[in-house]
């Protein structure tokens, strides 16, 4: 063994340290307000000194759950883009404790995790373009904004809003003409 490298985690403590990222995730979307940590450690049925062994603050934590839903939503960029960007979407407006401690982390983690969801956007959405399923001129930073324009919103206008804006993403019957503009309709 060479001084300095990482051990490999025991299968216990591996199983641990997932159930604890899994009850994160869960009480991160079913609760509106910040998660105490003794809540997550009864959820994923370890001790409170099991769970800081893994994760020694709220942030640490906060950054196991953030890759958690990156690992997902990288696995689940196949199919519909809509269907996939909303979800996307939804998921935010959902997991607002997340996203409330992701915006105290520093910019460069931020932006870390701002370049991988766009990354694991950009080829469905390329894939949508080429279908004519949505408008020509988006680029994989456009979807940033959208994150941005429902980070605040209540509750009750979640669905709304998100149908707007997915609404303004994509074109009414799926067809673009060569020019970019929707297809012709005669009235």
């Amino acid at each position: 063994m060479l001084y300095g490298a990482p051990t490999p985690q025991r299968r216990d403590a591996q199983r641990n340290r997932a159930a604890i990222v899994e009850a994160a995730s869960e009480l991160m979307t079913a609760r509106p307000d910040s998660i105490p940590m003794p809540a997550i450690a009864r959820r994923a049925g370890v001790g409170l000194a099991t769970l800081y062994r893994h994760f020694p603050d709220r942030s640490a934590l906060a950054d196991a759950v953030v890759a958690h839903q990156l690992d997902r939503l990288e696995r689940a960029v196949t199919g519909d883009f809509r269907h996939l960007l909303g979800e996307v979407l939804r998921t935010q407006v959902a997991m607002r404790p997340l996203v409330a401690l992701v915006r105290r982390f520093d910019q460069g983690t931020r932006e870390r995790y701002l370049r991988r969801v766009s990354a694991a956007l950009a080829g469905p959405l390329r894939r949508a373009q080429a279908g004519g399923r949505v408008r020509p001129d988006l680029v994989p930073g456009d979807l940033m904004l959208l994150f941005t324009m429902v980070a605040d919103v209540t509750d009750e206008h979640a669905e709304r809003s998100i149908a707007l804006l997915l609404d303004g993403v994509f074109t009414p019957d799926g067809a673009l003409t060569p020019d970019g503009g929707g297809s012709t309709v005669a009235a």
